[in-house]
């Protein structure tokens, strides 16, 4: 004898909580991707500031205003003296340079929004990377053209595991160059 609910149960609700699920989980991973990889984050920053105008078309090189990245792990975001050491006597009536002014003259650090970021248990270092000729640009894009920044490539495990085993390919303009390390301990401590 055959039991109705159970054939509706079969037949109808199961396939339509299977396709529920699975449509779920197919928007949820691509809906979540730039908050789980990064890739495409460009949040609205507390100062305007044109990568295409200073490090493009004025050549300003990365490391003038993120210091300390060939001794330092870390790029540090420039202070706001390091704008001001220009902008005390250029474009000063702009109106995104007054609110430059203004947290200066205040005392005050901008609160700029992170965008580049490893996850906290991997140890990411930037001097080894700087000091070994790799170029600003592989990891964090054409920074030069961007007018807004944004994150352009992943930064998960996978990622960095691709460049290490496969440096020569991916770095052509470094010369003579091995892989780099492929032990876990490097980056994870």
């Amino acid at each position: 004898m055959k039991n109705p609910l159970l054939d509706y149960i079969l037949r109808v609700r199961l396939p339509i909580t299977i396709f529920t699920a699975v449509a779920a989980m197919v928007i949820t991973y691509y809906v979540g991707r730039a908050e789980r990889d990064g890739v495409g984050y460009s949040p609205e920053q507390p100062i305007a500031f044109s990568h295409k105008l200073h490090a493009g078309t004025m050549k300003i090189d990365c490391q003038y205003c993120h210091i300390g990245v060939e001794k330092s792990r870390h790029a540090l975001v420039p202070a706001v003296q390091t704008c001001m050491n220009c902008h005390t006597v250029a474009r000063k009536d702009r109106p995104e340079i007054v609110k430059l002014t203004q947290y200066y003259e205040e005392g005050k650090a901008l609160p700029w929004k992170r965008i580049h970021k490893v996850p906290d248990y991997a140890y990411f270092n930037h001097s080894i990377h700087i000091n070994r000729g790799i170029d600003c640009s592989n990891c964090h894009g054409d920074v030069a053209g961007m007018e807004k920044i944004g994150q352009m490539n992943s930064f998960v495990m996978s990622s960095c595991l691709d460049c290490h085993r496969n440096a020569h390919t991916k770095l052509p303009e470094l010369k003579n160059i091995n892989n780099g390390p492929d032990n876990c301990f490097a980056c994870h401590r």
